[in-house]
């Protein structure tokens, strides 16, 4: 009876202290146990800054960040304080299905519940890696590759972790999943790559705060920024020197104390300040640069690597500094166009000659289209066609439908097309089917290295190409200068041609890679131009150069 009596005065102390609890940061701070590097109860000592991310109740909530500095954990707690306090469902969204989900649950989940006495027991269920069950509330974990897994989930909080990572037309499938609550929220978070794509389009609209704080020496309220509050005192980044690097306040120059808890101390006083205050939805930037854990020579070494190689600047700006940014090179510049601009007009029918002629079609509501004149160098010291290959843009446009098609391949006697097998692929399936041979399905996708072309056995019309590596060749021309344009080139084509940004990333093993990623602009001339790049390798392939003219 008397253990009973205890059990009963330990259930209802219980329940009136969860009665206290009204928002995520002090369910943080009561519930949730970390492990190293702070192991213990959880505490905004060291992360300050995201104690009002924890609290924002606005309906979208956008964090554009640096790596490593809470936000993914900051997710989780309010994951858990939803499930926990308010009963809600939670939609926990990562790039891909596999490894990400399972990642996520062998590495942030499982050591939650493992470290919290509270939060083992209350969930009931968690083997099933993409669905854990705390009595009537849910968390679903899923990939953003496929669209059949974010349809029909019923939930108030989404999470999207790594939006930039993540295939933007779903992250806007998932968030409608959600527009049937009453109370629901959004939290989306990544570390930026490009300006006006994936976090930093969100950013751009929201509230955009920044963390200030009080310099403990000359009391004024300022933030840190690069370059102008660290002193980065060598020229190389293996100069042992660079250790003696210091964040300096940008408002009186002074030292800033960059200790464990000298630094947390004085950011003890940060606050948020919105740029706009009159925007519905609240957004967040910090990085690196606040980080406890991160001395400020690690970030003037990462800086000093980032001026000798793209992947190391593409990285010092997007997970050090939290901006989106555009190496130099990794875009089509206006100036570039115009040095590929020719002196002739659009043609709208091919002189009566042999010509090599290609024709690249993306295919959306409308059909965007580049037909190309080939000359070749006959003194060319390498086999590869397209790099001997010079193009001259005879005509570019779009029409409504595949017979408009149909009579620009008569008119310019085209020999090889190459068009976008998605997403109308029964149309564009008839249409290389009334030029037999002479028409291509592409399709993007993995494991094909460089510009070689797996054509499909089963599948007479379609082939698979790498596009990164064919859109550096293909895009590569306006640099080089192996392209000519139509002096009258409408301004929609080269907007899309200038829309496609390459951005350098490294792989599981360390090695260099790109990948190229386009904003809320338009780019379906760029892939035309792309598929005419791709449709004169498949030509060369048909046709051999006897049979044409055009020799420089």
């Amino acid at each position: 009876m008397h253990k009973l009596k205890e059990l009963l005065v330990e259930r209802i102390s219980s329940g009136l202290k969860r009665k206290t609890i009204t928002c995520c940061s002090a369910w943080a701070e009561r519930y949730r146990v970390m492990g190293p590097p702070f192991a213990g109860s959880w505490s905004f000592k060291y992360h300050p800054w995201t104690r009002a991310i924890h609290d924002a109740t606005e309906e979208m909530v956008i964090g554009q960040k640096a790596a490593q500095l809470g936000f993914t954990e900051c997710a989780l707690n309010k994951v858990f304080y939803g499930i926990d306090i308010l009963g809600h469902s939670c939609l926990y969204v990562l790039p891909a299905s596999t490894p990400d989900a399972s990642d996520f649950s062998t590495a942030r989940f499982d050591p939650a519940l493992e470290a919290s006495e509270h939060l083992s027991s209350l969930f009931s269920d968690v083997k099933n890696i993409g669905h854990k069950r705390a009595g009537s509330a849910n968390l679903y974990i899923r990939g953003s590759r496929s669209k059949s897994q974010l349809r029909s989930i019923p939930v108030n909080l989404g999470v999207f972790d790594e939006v930039d990572v993540m295939v933007q037309e779903n992250i806007t499938l998932a968030l409608e999943r959600m527009s049937g609550q009453l109370d629901k929220q959004a939290f989306l978070l990544s570390t930026p790559t490009i300006g006006n794509f994936g976090i930093s389009a969100y950013y751009e609209q929201s509230s955009q705060d920044h963390f200030m704080f009080k310099c403990p020496m000359c009391s004024k309220h300022t933030e840190l920024t690069f370059p102008e509050c660290i002193d980065i005192t060598a020229e190389s980044f293996n100069d042992i020197r660079i250790k003696e690097s210091t964040l300096r306040c940008k408002e009186c120059h002074g030292i800033l104390e960059s200790s464990l808890d000298g630094k947390s101390k004085w950011l003890q006083s940060g606050e948020w300040v919105s740029s706009y205050t009159d925007r519905m939805y609240r957004g967040f930037h910090v990085n690196q640069l606040y980080s406890c854990t991160i001395k400020p020579w690690e970030i003037a070494q990462l800086y000093l690597k980032s001026t000798t190689n793209p992947t190391d600047e593409q990285e010092f700006f997007n997970s050090k500094l939290g901006l989106p940014h555009v190496v130099e090179g990794a875009q089509i510049q206006d100036s570039d166009i115009e040095e590929c601009t020719g002196d002739y007009k659009i043609i709208s029918k091919i002189p009566r000659q042999k010509s090599f002629v290609t024709m690249g079609i993306d295919v959306g509501k409308v059909l965007h289209y580049e037909i190309d004149s080939w000359t070749f160098n006959k003194n060319a010291m390498t086999l590869d066609t397209n790099l001997n290959a010079y193009c001259k843009v005879l005509r570019m446009g779009k029409v409504e439908n595949f017979n408009e098609l149909a009579v620009l391949m008569q008119q310019f006697g085209v020999v090889s097309c190459v068009i976008d097998a998605n997403p109308e692929k029964r149309a564009a399936l008839s249409f290389a089917q009334t030029f037999p041979g002479r028409v291509k399905l592409c399709y993007y996708g993995r494991g094909v290295n460089g510009k070689n072309i797996n054509e499909h056995a089963e599948e007479e019309y379609t082939l698979t190409v790498d596009r990164t590596s064919w859109l550096d060749l293909s895009l590569g021309r306006f640099r080089s200068k192996q392209i000519k344009l139509p002096i009258d080139t409408s301004l929609e084509y080269k907007n899309h041609i200038k829309a496609i940004v390459r951005i350098y990333e490294k792989d599981a093993d360390g090695n260099q890679v790109g990948r190229y990623v386009t904003g809320n602009e338009d780019d379906h001339f760029a892939h035309a131009r792309n598929y005419a790049e791709i449709a004169l390798k498949i030509g060369v392939n048909i046709f051999t150069h006897s049979n044409v003219t055009g020799v420089y």
